[in-house]
């Protein structure tokens, strides 16, 4: 079975109306994996961007979180608010953990409406979790052979494609790397583009990225 099968069947089983899986490596960098649909991915990518949300929560605490979007709107005002545009009402974040319960990232359980688990409904996100940690080191073999320590702070990096864009846009505006990423994340904010998206135009020429001040 492929990560985007055990996704999907996870995603149908449990009845939720999308699932999303980000990965963690080194405790650094962060990727989307895999999203069952547009929507998911628009809500990984907007936890990517504003650096925080339930994935990063579930990944720090080991432990399933489970949000209502709603009341979680200070918390995460970023993510909470594109939530809701998108008409998701609740998240559930499972961590992703293999050996002795070292994580490699989360999975998102994107619903439209609020829903408590049981027990019942916990156990079986775990086991499903448990498969798609080891579906998701068959996809992404890079994260196999590297020793983690325990989480105790949030992941601040970024997927590849990112880091070379804001070195491209640092270079083309004469601005720091970090100046540059920052200016990336508040386009994509201010323009709720996908922080993926804002990149890959950035090193094909299609966008010169000016200073923005509504950095998320």
């Amino acid at each position: 079975m492929s990560l985007p099968a055990g996704c999907t069947a996870c995603r149908e089983d449990i009845g939720a109306d999308g699932l999303g899986v980000s990965l963690i490596t080194r405790g650094e960098i962060r990727t989307v994996a895999y999203a069952t649909d547009p929507r998911s991915y628009q809500l990984e990518d907007a936890q990517l961007v504003a650096g925080q949300g339930p994935c990063t929560e579930a990944y720090l605490r080991r432990r399933v979180v489970e949000t209502d979007l709603h009341p979680a709107a200070e918390q995460w005002p970023f993510f909470a608010r594109t939530a809701a545009e998108l008409g998701i009402r609740s998240v559930t974040a499972v961590p992703l953990l293999v050996g002795d319960d070292v994580p490699i990232g989360a999975m998102d359980i994107y619903r439209t409406t609020t829903s408590p688990l049981t027990t019942a409904d916990r156990t079986r996100l775990e086991a499903y979790s448990r498969v798609l940690a080891l579906l998701a080191l068959d996809a992404h073999p890079a994260l196999i052979g590297w020793d983690q320590a325990s989480p105790e702070t949030a992941p601040i990096g970024y997927p590849p494609l990112v880091h070379q864009a804001a070195g491209a846009a640092a270079e083309a505006s004469g601005v720091s790397v970090e100046d540059a990423l920052a200016r990336m994340r508040a386009h994509a904010f201010s323009n709720q583009r996908l922080l993926l998206d804002i990149a890959r135009d950035i090193l094909a020429g299609r966008l010169r990225l000016e200073e923005d001040r509504d950095t998320p």
